[in-house]
């Protein structure tokens, strides 16, 4: 059984060596503003995705409305990322699907169903891990904002390292011992660490927090917090200061010390529990979106699950879009359109956040997703919309 667990290892050892030289090569990145059109693939998902994307790509589209009557934009639906196709498949992305993404440069995703050992479905690996690795989207970043208690926060969470990325790779090595792994590279924390302070630069944000359990788990989150203060040198003008995952998570939730934070960079698995967290305190993680970034494809997509028993129960329809939908002004920014995404942010704290006009519960004691598209877009028409949003707000 040691040889056997030699083998497995070595494999990974092995696989991981040829992703650090082919990091080392680099990428080129895509440009947007030489793009014509700019394809926007839309994929559902499963669960409530169908439903709470098809309210984002309508604020999108409305958003767009102009370039894609210019031929600057064309939307592009991509179906086959259900958990049923996946599971006849048996592959986290089915190949033909996986073309279709590759065949646009940004995408915008719905909730996708990650099975569970031991479920009905095959325990087939995470869509959103896959596609990350296979589009090489290794900056997760996931903004934070209460505008009426002062949180403006932005998590870049590495995507394509940590313990995610081998979560499929680990073993059983007898009856009684499972083990699995995690990894850090040089390459890979030095590309996230880099765009966390390239992001602080760019914004006059004078300070980045780390996030890491590096006093005990040495080697590899050591890496990561190694990495972070060796490019703080390079940003004389903003302040590098590292915090452990455990006590960073009760220190989002104190009044006294949150609104000091503005830029989290984190490995894979501490951001996704703390950027969770983060999202509860701005209302829910219904509330949430998110961008995958590489230097090729990007990817869009809220925070939360497909949520399947709210489809089960006939709830899909009341399910919040609002995590989709701030995902959408974050595909708009990073094509190029910042007025657009800057209004989209605006109405959605207005009418999320400040006024509450449309409230959604989940449930038919609120309002459906369709009747809170109707009143977002009321807002972001509205020529008094900078106005309501300084006294809102």
């Amino acid at each position: 059984m040691i040889e056997k667990a030699k083998e497995k290892f070595a494999a990974i050892v092995k696989e991981q060596i040829e992703r650090v030289e082919q990091m080392k090569k680099g990428a080129e990145k895509t440009d947007y503003a030489s793009l014509k059109p700019i394809i926007i693939g839309v994929c559902g998902g499963d669960g409530i995705g169908p439903f709470i994307s098809k309210h984002a790509e309508a604020v999108l589209a409305h958003a767009l409305k102009d370039e894609a009557a210019s031929g600057k934009v064309i939307f592009k639906h991509i179906e086959g990322l259900t958990i049923e196709n996946r599971a006849k498949h048996k592959k986290a992305i089915p190949d033909d699907v996986l073309t279709e993404i590759k065949g646009c440069h940004v995408i915008l995703k719905g909730p996708t169903t990650t099975p569970q050992a031991g479920g009905k479905w095959p325990n087939i690996e995470s869509a959103n891990v896959a596609m990350r690795r296979y589009l090489d989207l290794f900056a997760n970043v996931r903004p934070v904002r209460v505008a009426l208690e002062g949180i403006d926060w932005c998590f870049f969470r590495e995507n394509t390292e940590g313990a995610y990325i081998l979560g499929s790779k680990g073993f059983d090595i007898t009856e009684d011992i499972s083990i699995d792994f995690k990894v850090i590279t040089e390459q890979g924390a030095e590309r996230i660490i880099r765009m966390a302070f390239e992001y602080a630069k760019d914004n006059n944000i004078d300070r980045v927090t780390v996030v890491t359990k590096s006093n005990v788990v040495k080697t590899t989150d050591g890496r990561f917090s190694k990495v972070a203060f060796r490019i703080a040198e390079e940003y004389p003008n903003i302040k590098l200061d590292e915090w452990y995952i455990d006590i960073m998570t009760a220190k989002l939730l104190d009044p006294a010390r949150r609104k000091d934070f503005k830029v989290f960079v984190l490995p894979n698995l501490y951001g996704d529990i703390l950027t969770d967290e983060a999202a509860q305190i701005q209302g829910g993680v219904g509330t949430a979106g998110s961008a995958n970034i590489g230097w090729r494809w990007a990817m869009f997509e809220a925070i939360h699950g497909s949520a399947p028993r709210m489809v089960e129960e006939d709830r899909a329809k009341y399910a919040d879009p609002s995590s989709m939908i701030r995902a959408s002004a974050m595909l708009l920014r990073h094509i190029g359109f910042a007025e657009k995404a800057k209004k989209l942010d605006m109405a959605l704290d207005l009418c999320a956040q400040a006024e509450k006009k449309v409230s959604i519960t989940g449930r038919d004691n609120g309002a459906t997703g369709d009747e809170f598209v109707k009143y977002l877009l009321s807002c972001l028409d509205n020529a008094e919309l900078d106005s309501r949003w300084e006294q809102g707000v």
